[in-house]
């Protein structure tokens, strides 16, 4: 009797001490290092996964890179990486998770503009910066939050960029636009469009799409219709290479161009053959270009068994300003944690930050004074697509 009254007991002890560790701060790492946490948010499922997941594994290894310079100051640096699905809704719940956090001391994200924004409110009324590799409306930067930074280039640059090569190089004059509805993609045909009004071009059509949408027939049909010498495109992959499979199905040949939404292998495996000669702007640039970049990639190739994509470098990079500024926090309070507010303002001030494609110094909005647009064609069916310009601010 005695004993079968020990092992009940002995059961509630050993689930009483599980319940108390799992609900402990998380004050101490291994070692005895004190923690501190990085977020991430991009999408890691859905239609944007591929991007997503890219700017996910850059920030992994950034952070891997730098973590015994943080060790020797007493300190373990983690991701917490959550999917925010490409859905404003659901980033703005993982914005909350994060903030609720005190251990989170930053934010690499996002990929979608449209997330963004809501998001940041979130992180800006808890003093979490946020530090984006991808999101190019204006808005994002453009309210001024002292918490929201980007490395990317912005729309306002990056459509016309596109403009200018659309009409000057590619030689059209009459363009049909279709864009996604979203604040990345109609943000970025807005800008295209209105450049491509100054530079004497005609828009024949301006139309929207859904998101999650399959079947383009509609909007290519009008498109067709209206003779254009190129089809432009704002928005992501997942449509967008459904738009180029379908657009070439009913017989268009001419250039087909986009922004950074196609700057993925998922286009070429959505739109297979249909992929050449199809133009994008990239606000990534080819890390193929250099040393630095190359070391990059083979080294993420070796750690998750996968090739660069287009945000894989920025996601790094964009972690690699978190930590820039995370150092400086840590200097600058006597090798204590930082508060929020330290990290903010640190993150803030970084200039001249030498990363794996970008150079980086944050103005007073947070935008980088050194990001700049790309211009790349598929001559093939393969990806990446050959750089045909860079254009700097």
């Amino acid at each position: 009797m005695k004993l079968k009254r020990v092992v009940p007991l002995l059961a509630i002890i050993a689930l009483l001490v599980g319940v108390l560790a799992a609900c402990s701060p998380k004050s101490g790492g291994s070692n005895g290092k004190t923690v501190i946490e990085i977020g991430s948010q991009s999408p890691l499922s859905g239609g944007s996964a591929t991007l997503g997941d890219a700017i996910r594994l850059g920030a992994k290894l950034a952070i891997e890179d730098r973590q015994k310079e943080f060790e020797k100051k007493g300190f373990q640096i983690k991701l917490k990486d959550l999917d925010d699905q490409g859905d404003p809704k659901k980033g703005v719940a993982n914005a909350q998770i994060l903030a609720s956090d005190k251990d989170v001391l930053a934010v690499v994200g996002h990929l979608n503009s449209g997330v963004a924004i809501p998001s940041s409110e979130v992180y800006n009324k808890n003093n979490l910066a946020m530090v984006s590799p991808a999101t190019t409306a204006t808005v994002v930067t453009d309210r001024k939050l002292p918490t929201v930074n980007r490395i990317c280039a912005r729309d306002d640059f990056q459509g016309p960029a596109g403009a200018n090569f659309a009409v000057k190089t590619l030689k059209a004059k009459k363009i049909f636009v279709i864009q996604d509805k979203t604040a990345y993609g109609s943000g970025l045909a807005e800008q295209f469009r209105d450049q491509a009004k100054k530079l004497g071009a005609e828009i024949v059509g301006y139309e929207g799409i859904t998101v999650g949408e399959k079947d383009f027939n509609g909007v290519l049909s009008q498109a067709v219709a209206k003779k254009p010498d190129l089809i432009y495109f704002g928005g992501v992959y997942a449509e967008g290479g459904l738009i180029i499979k379908q657009a070439r199905q009913k017989g268009f040949d001419g250039p087909i161009m986009g922004g950074d939404g196609l700057d993925s292998s998922s286009t070429v495996q959505i739109a297979g053959d249909s992929v050449k000669g199809v133009y994008l702007t990239s606000v990534a640039g080819d890390v193929s270009k250099t040393e630095k970049g190359q070391a990059f990639a083979k080294k993420y190739k070796k750690e998750f068994g996968k090739n660069v994509e287009s945000y894989s470098a920025y996601g790094y990079d964009a972690a690699g300003v978190i930590l820039e500024g995370l150092m400086k926090a840590i200097d600058g309070n006597d090798d204590k944690k930082p508060t929020r507010e330290q990290v903010t303002k640190a993150i803030r001030s970084v200039q001249n930050y030498d990363g794996v494609t970008t150079k980086v110094s944050l103005d007073d909005k947070g935008d980088n004074k050194y990001a700049k647009v790309y211009i790349y064609n598929f001559a093939e069916a393969k990806y990446p697509p050959v750089q045909k310009a860079e254009i700097s601010q």
